[in-house]
């Protein structure tokens, strides 16, 4: 090409790349949530993503895990724990941002069995034998230790009486999805876990409710981390809104705050 020829593509490239507008950056941010959050959160990004065009890619595990790959130093701007103790220790670490924080919503405790289980409508009551009832299975649920559905679970077997005689019977989870699976899967003939995750498992059926004041109230708060991007301030107001409450509802959580939107 000869070299007139040549500067002038180069002047004309040049003219018609200055002449285009800067390409916007798209705006994301990402989430560590409780598994146990998984449909609710999801429908609520996707309409949070509708409302604002900031996309949202959620990593669901137990809070446990979650709180401490923040403090190793996973990229995350929001953190939604099933338990106020995980959200303590990120506190106490250093991760999160406590002004934004907020105690979002509530769950219920419950015993399930597989769909097609003989185990129906079961009393929960002091002195309860969760270790009969399970026969020669495994009882299925979070890790006792941390998980926050294990801890809970825990919680109120010793209160009732029943945690020694069924402890060598469980079999426990890396995080209450994978608890619900061990049941839906005949794996595990009881389980326990939230029950808003019973409610959207069709594998398994809501044998019991654990009594209220068996186990400390199962609290869900969510804040921003502390490398939050300016658009998490957007989405905790979304989820403080009317039509999270709806979604939230929908699932069976209960929804602790007075919607602010």
């Amino acid at each position: 090409m000869p070299l007139l020829s040549r500067l002038s593509f180069i002047l004309a490239l040049t003219l018609t790349v200055l002449g285009q507008p800067a390409f916007a950056q798209e705006k994301n941010l990402t989430i560590f949530a409780a598994a146990s959050m998984k449909n609710a959160l999801d429908d609520i990004n996707t309409a949070f993503t509708t409302k604002t065009g900031v996309k949202v890619a959620a990593s669901y595990a137990a809070s446990s895990a979650l709180a401490r790959q923040l403090e190793q130093g996973a990229p995350a701007d929001f953190f939604a724990s099933a338990d106020l103790e995980w959200m303590d220790y990120a506190t106490q670490k250093g991760t999160i941002n406590p002004s934004t924080r907020v105690n979002l919503l509530g769950n219920k405790l419950v015993l399930i069995a597989p769909k097609d289980s003989t185990v129906t409508n079961v009393t929960i009551a002091q002195g309860f034998d969760l270790a009969k009832l399970a026969g020669d299975g495994r009882i299925a649920t979070g890790d006792v230790q941390s998980v926050p559905v294990g801890k809970y679970a825990k919680a109120a077997l010793e209160k009732l009486g029943s945690w020694n005689a069924a402890a060598s019977k469980f079999a426990m989870a890396e995080n209450v999805r994978a608890a619900l699976t061990l049941v839906a899967r005949n794996e595990a003939p009881l389980g326990i876990v939230y029950e808003t995750d019973a409610k959207v498992d069709p594998g398994v059926k809501i044998v019991a409710a654990f009594p209220a004041d068996s186990h400390p109230a199962i609290i869900y708060p969510v804040a921003a981390t502390k490398s939050a991007k300016p658009e998490a301030a957007d989405y905790l107001a979304f989820l403080k809104s009317s039509a999270a409450k709806a979604i939230f509802e929908k699932y069976g959580f209960t929804y602790l705050i007075r919607p602010v939107s």
